[in-house]
């Protein structure tokens, strides 16, 4: 894949997903953890079609364990709960195949490895469960993957003199309370603190979606 390509309104969602394990992602510890909170963050854009609470409690723990704080057992577990009702929801004929779609994203994103976990969000037979109109539904998924990962073609080194308390107070307060409408502030406290990296501010201010995962927020925490 190309840079133009993966910058394009006409990327290919599983091209993308393919490209990352060219990069190396699922082998390292950093990759699999920002492979997993995008299957996550697909999830949360069909959070309003779950039907069962225990399915929001899956991702949810699928998002603790990307962060270290979930055990291998606790997303197994997790894992098993949603495939079972992945199941049932196949048994009424009339379940709407959103739902069906939504419940079996559950599914991927706890599944033991994080590459399959963010593949399956660009192979279902209903992206995002028909939540995004599906004209967009692959552009929406192609611009999840490009908050999460940036342009790997082109990455952005962080310096440390940015990181003030302040940028990193903001960072850690989006982070937690899924603020995402809070990012333009983190642009401009990082201009405050003599960021002119035109690649953070321009992705801070643009119209873009934000995710647990996004690649200027994880590098002022430092979890990049």
């Amino acid at each position: 894949m190309t840079e133009a390509e993966w910058l394009s309104e006409a990327a290919n969602p599983q091209w993308m997903a393919f490209h990352l394990t060219e990069c190396k992602m699922p082998r390292t510890k950093a990759g699999r953890r920002k492979l997993r909170l995008f299957a996550c963050g697909c999830c949360r854009v069909t959070w309003g079609l779950l039907p069962d609470d225990r399915l929001r409690g899956a991702v949810e723990v699928a998002e603790r364990f990307a962060d270290g704080r979930a055990t291998k057992m606790e997303l197994a577990a997790s894992h098993m709960a949603s495939e079972a009702m992945r199941g049932r929801s196949q048994q009424p004929a009339g379940t709407p195949v959103g739902v069906r779609v939504a419940i079996q994203m559950v599914g991927a994103a706890t599944n033991s490895e994080a590459f399959h976990a963010a593949f399956m969000m660009t192979a279902t037979e209903l992206p995002l469960g028909g939540v995004i109109p599906q004209k967009i539904a692959g552009r929406y998924i192609c611009n999840l993957f490009r908050d999460i990962f940036g342009n790997p073609f082109r990455p952005v080194t962080f310096s440390p003199s940015w990181l003030t308390p302040t940028t990193v107070a903001i960072a850690e307060a989006i982070y937690a309370d899924r603020a995402f409408d809070r990012v333009p502030i983190l642009a401009d406290a990082l201009q405050d603190a003599g960021c002119e990296e035109e690649a953070i501010l321009a992705h801070c201010r643009g119209d873009g979606v934000h995710v647990r995962g996004c690649w200027v927020v994880d590098g002022v925490l430092g979890k990049g």
